[in-house]
């Protein structure tokens, strides 16, 4: 007898569909997988045997064959259990007069016949409701996560038991209620606020334009001074995460499995801080099957690069092509996939390896020599990359002690929004959302200069040898300013404030 059902597997941040189809033949029993699966594919046959008969049904005593086609796609993973163990029941008549064409399965079975959540699960749901799937069974640790897509009915499943009853019309699943983005929003939370960060008004004001433009930014400061505290800020100021946005973001780190079973869309931006021991792999993406790195995790919000000279120059060079395009390629033998990767880069770093040069506190050990190998570590092309670089010294303890309170996050994060509705706003017919995405075509469109303006920038450039590159950047930042200001054209005094963002490459590295 032949049965067939509906499972979906992972290319990339995209599902496709898999026909699993079971075909029970005379012979001596055995349960033989093919259509090119993995090993936790082929390992399903001892977790769906065991998953069948303890949940109260009969293995068939027949040589079973299941096939997962398209059979010149690699399947892995272990989301095809549930649907293997359903159409063996139907192969061998436990279930009878049924058409699952069109009703989506996933879930991993335990022994006992438990459903436990499986990676991937929105991509797989959003790739089948687009190409029409409108009932799916699922775990009930992935139910929250794909509770936003509308146009569906999940029905969210803790055992083979109820799957099967679900299907006899015996006990009905209720169908899960699905939920709008606003709700999940209004229970998004940064848990670090900027209230917390006293002093340091120089690093609060470049903060707040790298969040209003998107721009990457880097801090150079003596240990303590508050450089990780700042940049954890940064998500609590950004505008949220718009119903796309948290899609993308939330089908990336599906893929990854990093997703906790029962969370549900991400409605907070990002906050990617890998350790500086990461490497090429660990950070771009890589593995024999071509997961998505620190870089992916990263889109739409924040990757947080803390002691960025103690990072192998390796795997900061491989941030340039993101940096620049935005989506990252992984290509692996079993595997290759094109990740987003639009993220913000904040990094920050000692000035030295004592880390107190030029501090007004304490003395610095170092010598020249040690302060020129240790900062050569950054590369040039990474800096120029970086549109704003500032120093962050320690606070003095009067000033912690006596200073008054400091604007909150969400004072902040109101100005960072009304300046990213205004670019929004500008580039709708564009393709991009900020400023930070401005190519020179947009450049000399949106970033005219007075002559005045002009004049400063050229000299800037003259005694500062900026690249081509920098010089752009410069302008972008100077269009952030304005916007903040909220005013339309460019003025001397924002393209001033501009340029002492980038004053720190000719300390440090000239």
């Amino acid at each position: 007898m032949l049965a067939r059902t509906l499972g979906y597997g992972l290319s990339g941040v995209s599902g496709f569909a898999v026909k699993v189809e079971v075909y029970a033949a005379n012979g001596l029993p055995a349960l033989e997988i093919i259509g090119l699966p993995d090993a936790s594919v082929k390992e399903s046959r001892d977790r769906v045997s065991a998953a069948i008969v303890n949940s109260g049904f009969a293995m068939p005593i027949a040589r079973l064959t299941v096939n997962l086609a398209p059979a010149d796609t690699r399947k892995e993973g272990p989301a095809f259990d549930l649907p293997i163990a359903v159409a063996v029941l139907m192969a061998s008549g436990q279930l009878e007069g049924m058409d699952l064409s069109k009703t989506l399965m996933l879930g991993e079975l335990s022994l006992d016949g438990t459903l436990q959540p499986v990676r991937g699960a929105l991509p797989m749901v959003i790739s089948a409701s687009e190409q029409g799937i409108e009932d799916v069974i699922l775990p009930q640790g992935n139910a929250e996560e794909v509770a936003c897509i509308q146009g569906i009915r999940v029905y969210p499943a803790n055992s083979l038991r109820t799957v099967v009853n679900h299907l006899k019309g015996k006990e009905r699943i209720p169908a899960q209620i699905q939920r709008t983005y606003q709700e999940i929003l209004q229970k998004s939370f940064c848990p670090v606020d900027l209230s917390q960060v006293q002093g340091q008004a120089g690093a609060r004001r470049a903060l707040e334009i790298a969040a209003a433009g998107g721009h990457n930014m880097l801090m150079v400061g003596v240990p303590g001074s508050g450089k990780t505290m700042l940049a954890r800020c940064l998500p609590g100021i950004l505008p949220p995460l718009t119903f796309d946005e948290a899609l993308e973001t939330t089908r990336i780190h599906s893929i990854a499995g990093k997703l906790t079973p029962g969370s549900g869309l991400m409605a907070t931006r990002p906050f990617s801080a890998p350790h500086h021991s990461a490497s090429v792999a660990s950070l771009i993406g890589g593995g024999s099957n071509a997961r998505p790195g620190e870089v992916s995790l990263a889109h739409n919000g924040v990757l947080f690069l803390d002691e960025l000279p103690e990072f192998s120059r390796n795997a900061l060079e491989a941030l340039r092509q993101p940096l620049e395009d935005g989506v990252v390629s992984v290509t692996r033998v079993h595997n290759q996939a094109q990740y987003q990767s639009s993220f913000m880069l904040v990094a920050s770093m000692n000035p030295c390896p004592c880390g107190f040069y030029g501090s007004k506190q304490r003395q610095c050990r170092c010598s020249q020599h040690e302060i020129r190998r240790y900062l050569d570590r950054v590369s040039g092309p990474l800096l120029d990359r970086i549109d704003i670089q500032i120093e962050v010294d320690a606070v003095p303890v009067k000033e912690i002690s006596t200073g008054s309170e400091a604007e909150s996050s969400a004072v902040v994060g109101a100005r960072v929004r009304k300046a990213r509705e205004l670019q929004h706003k500008r580039y709708r017919l564009d393709g991009i959302h900020c400023n930070a995405q401005l190519d020179a075509r947009l450049i000399k469109r949106y970033c005219a200069l007075t002559p005045e303006a002009t004049q400063i920038l050229h000299m800037a450039v003259d005694r500062m040898g900026m690249s081509m590159r920098a010089y752009n950047r410069v302008l972008k930042v100077a269009r952030t300013i304005a916007d903040l200001a909220g005013e339309e054209n460019i003025t001397t005094a924002h393209v001033a404030e501009a340029i002492q963002y980038r004053e720190l490459d000719g300390k440090y590295w000239r």
